[in-house]
């Protein structure tokens, strides 16, 4: 029985998702969770359950432990070994994942496209982890929610299975888009009662702006190498757009534009040497006075970096989404429908074009257009992310009666930014 059913004894609360591995997107959407729970739970035991447990336990200060017996492990010391010791995992997690689970009340799944195969996926790593989770939760009486996430309709039937099963076992359900709600329900998930609320990201604090001489750009790379289906033409994808990118890196530095490289992810710094390279060697004279790269460990780094931009150039979905939070001026190279959602949403659905073709003379115009509309566009954003905040901050409510049990009339003070 939930602990939360005995009054005074504090709830104990486990996130769970890929994080600890570096990715920025899925730790923004948990540090607007943590504030969410610190704020109106402040005695809430917080832990983890993660893909990268001793990089989270540094970073954050949280105990976490491994989300499946393999990561717990390590891999083998040759290529037989390593796939017998995943299959033995398989099994494993199985009567491991129960265990582990049973420790908490509430676990939280805040964000993430964890219901998305916009990249790379195999059902038999997350998607398994997932639904064991949920379904162990249910077991245990722990309560689950899977707060503002993504999704796709996954073409591949475990895929679907697994995801549904997931969510169906959920105690709250919510999405980032509606096209993420749809493609539930077109799995077979009865969503009927599933809320619609902007991305988590939103509801970050905002840095304040930075004043700034030179007219700079933010520029977010990715390497993309396509999804599952693409797997034999993986390094044809990235060369290609890699090639566009640094394409476009030169016509900003050859027009007088600084450029600030961004990522969102450890994968990505391959694209950021191939861009700092290209103009070391085309432009020597230009590249060190124009060209600025800074890692980030947080979404909230990476927002103080765009917050001295005056427009961004993006791929990965949450560097887009941290740039319209302070209402930049963005286009959106996309790889999966939720940027093109989130970009519709924000009335800029003509500043985007498809990640697989790249079309960089496009793109320029694109470029353009955006920067001559800037006066409009900056004050419709603002507007948008104040709508954004107020819904977020309905949810809080709706969570905390949801999963704690709380009537509580009181807001989490959300920043408004700009």
């Amino acid at each position: 029985m939930s602990s939360l059913s005995s009054p005074g004894t504090p709830a104990r609360v486990a996130f769970f998702g890929l994080l600890g591995s570096g990715n920025l997107g899925n730790h923004g959407s948990l540090d607007a969770m943590l504030a969410f729970v610190r704020s109106r739970h402040p005695e809430a035991e917080i832990s983890c359950i993660c893909a990268g447990p001793e990089e989270f336990e540094r970073q954050y200060g949280i105990p976490a432990v491994a989300m499946t017996w393999y990561q717990e492990h390590g891999p083998g010391r040759t290529r037989v070994d390593d796939v017998a010791r995943k299959m033995f995992g398989k099994v494993a997690d199985l009567a491991r994942m129960p265990r582990v689970v049973r420790g908490y009340d509430v676990v939280i799944v805040p964000g993430m496209g964890v219901f998305e195969t916009t990249l790379e996926l195999r059902p038999w790593g997350f998607p398994y982890a997932l639904f064991l989770m949920s379904l162990s939760a249910r077991m245990t009486g722990a309560k689950t929610a899977f707060v503002n996430v993504g999704a796709n309709i996954a073409r591949e039937r475990t895929l679907r299975w697994l995801f549904t099963g997931a969510a169906r076992l959920a105690t709250y359900r919510s999405y980032r888009d509606v096209y993420s709600r749809d493609a539930m329900r077109q799995m077979g998930l009865d969503t009927s009662r599933d809320e619609v609320r902007p991305d988590l990201a939103f509801a970050l604090p905002a840095p304040a702006p930075v004043e700034h001489r030179h007219p700079t750009v933010g520029l977010g790379v990715m390497a993309y190498r396509g999804t599952n289906a693409d797997r034999d033409r993986a390094d044809e994808i990235y060369a290609t757009y890699t090639a566009g990118i640094v394409e476009f890196a030169r016509w900003l530095v050859d027009a007088g534009y600084r450029i600030r490289l961004v990522t969102g992810d450890p994968s990505d710094l391959s694209v950021v040497e191939a861009v700092s390279d290209d103009l070391r060697r085309t432009r020597p004279e230009s590249a060190g006075k124009q060209l600025i790269s800074e890692p980030a460990e947080s979404l909230g780094e990476l927002m103080n970096q765009l917050a001295g931009v005056d427009v961004v150039v993006a791929s990965r979905y949450h560097n887009v989404v941290a740039a319209l939070k302070l209402s930049k001026p963005t286009i959106s190279i996309s790889y999966g429908t939720k940027s093109d959602a989130l970009m519709e949403q924000m009335r800029l659905a003509e500043f985007r074009q498809p990640i697989r073709d790249l079309d960089v003379p496009r793109l320029i115009d694109q470029f353009r257009a955006l920067e001559a509309r800037a006066p409009s566009v900056v004050p419709a954003l603002r507007a948008r992310n104040a709508e954004y905040l107020e819904s977020l901050g309905q949810q809080y409510d709706v969570l905390s009666a949801a999963l704690f049990g709380a009537e509580t009339s009181s807001r989490v003070a959300l920043d408004q930014g700009e």
